[in-house]
């Protein structure tokens, strides 16, 4: 079943096994930021193991944008969902995270001395995100932009975001092609909407988003009260998770805030931190645990991982069930138009930087990567074998 079970369905463990098994190998090997992630999968969820179509998923993609939290780990979680249910969604979250968050861990913990940012085969992965992300944005732009107006959409989506680099730009820049598609785009140029099943019910999804607002106002409350070392933690983890867009570069100054004036670290290991997060893959947001790491070890991560996520998963859940009936509407076909060139312009952007701009800086680096797009999309070579080619080109090059 490619959109998940049905109502009043029987557990499927393993269609949670094989979400577990695809977001871990995708946790692994997913570098280049949350833009970048999407690229990778829509390759693997989309184009690989067609569990999604290509409309839902571009439409699931539009409501992450604009949903507080990480977007690439709410769509995984959205895709997870629809695949296998609660489970199915909980599988995707602990299989996308948990290889940055281990590796966070025990750079806190001082193993991960390394310089990782470096190393041969991290730079190896890089250049296979350039040719990932590359192929990624030419299927969803011959899909997603198929006509002057929406390659409008998305080149200029693409070329403000590189002059105006910030999350209030993006916001504001799918905001804006979200309207233009209103106003050029209607049922008759959208196609009809592709049925998703969610086998989450409506009253489940209510309590998910009550439950989101009841600790997004309760935790302070609740903190002032007992002010114990876990409620603190979680309270300044989630309330980051809640009210950021953008991603992981935009929670960096609430956390800042939360942990360096307050001496749970110091600048100095808060920025090392930093620079660690980038060097792994998965989501930016997995830098709460190296953080929750050095506040309170193997538990205080996992209380601040927990925390800064869970935001994201009751909001996906909670929105999903109203969003599968909200999504007919013309207008909204019509914003999903014009937001969905808008995500593949962002996707652009992302692609020339960081990913570009980061590994390609030598002719090697262009010729090893054209060779690896080659193996990908012409060749059509599984990804791992892809993958591996890569960390052994970058192994070379580093030599």
């Amino acid at each position: 079943m490619p959109h998940g079970a049905a109502k009043g369905y029987k557990t499927d463990w393993q269609a949670i096994w094989n979400v577990l098994l695809i977001s871990t190998k995708l946790g692994l090997t997913s570098f280049g930021g949350p833009i970048a992630h999407l690229g990778y999968f829509h390759n693997e969820y989309v184009r690989r193991q067609k569990w999604i179509d290509e409309r839902s998923y571009a439409d699931l993609v539009a409501l992450c944008q604009f949903l507080p939290g990480p977007a690439s780990s709410q769509v995984g979680i959205g895709i997870g969902v629809m695949r296998a249910g609660m489970l199915g969604g909980i599988a995707a979250w602990i299989g996308f995270t948990w290889p940055s968050v281990i590796a966070l861990v025990l750079f806190a913990f001082g193993i991960g001395g390394l310089d990782l940012a470096h190393a041969g085969w991290i730079h190896g992965l890089k250049l296979v995100a350039v040719a990932i992300v590359a192929q990624a944005m030419i299927s969803m732009g011959q899909k997603l932009a198929p006509d002057r107006s929406r390659a409008t959409i998305a080149l200029g989506t693409a070329a403000i975001a590189l002059l105006w680099p910030s999350s209030v730009g993006q916001v504001i820049l799918i905001a804006a092609a979200g309207l233009i598609g209103t106003l050029l785009y209607r049922k008759a140029e959208s196609g009809g909407s592709p049925q998703i099943r969610i086998p989450i019910t409506r009253m489940a999804a209510t309590i998910c988003l009550v439950l989101f607002f009841a600790l997004l106002l309760g935790l302070p409350l609740l903190r002032n009260l007992y002010p114990l070392p876990g409620i603190t933690l979680f309270d300044s983890f989630y309330r980051a998770g809640s009210l950021v867009f953008g991603g992981g570069h935009v929670v960096l100054p609430l956390l800042e805030k939360e942990v360096v004036p307050t001496g749970w670290i110091s600048k100095g290991a808060f920025l090392a931190g930093y620079g660690a997060a980038q060097a792994v893959p998965g989501p930016l947001f997995t830098f709460a645990a190296y953080l929750g790491a050095v506040r309170g070890g193997w538990l205080g991560a996992a209380v601040a991982t927990l925390a800064i996520f869970l935001p994201a998963f009751l909001l996906v859940v909670g929105v999903l069930p109203f969003w599968a009936a909200i999504r007919k509407s013309p207008k909204i076909q019509g914003a999903l138009a014009g937001v969905n060139a808008a995500v593949v312009g962002l996707l652009l952007c992302a692609f020339y930087d960081p990913i570009w701009t980061s590994t390609i800086v030598a002719p090697a680096d262009f010729a090893a990567a054209v060779v690896l797009f080659l193996m990908l999309v012409f060749w059509k070579m599984p990804p791992w074998v892809v993958v591996a080619a890569g960390m052994v080109a970058g192994w070379v090059l580093a030599g």
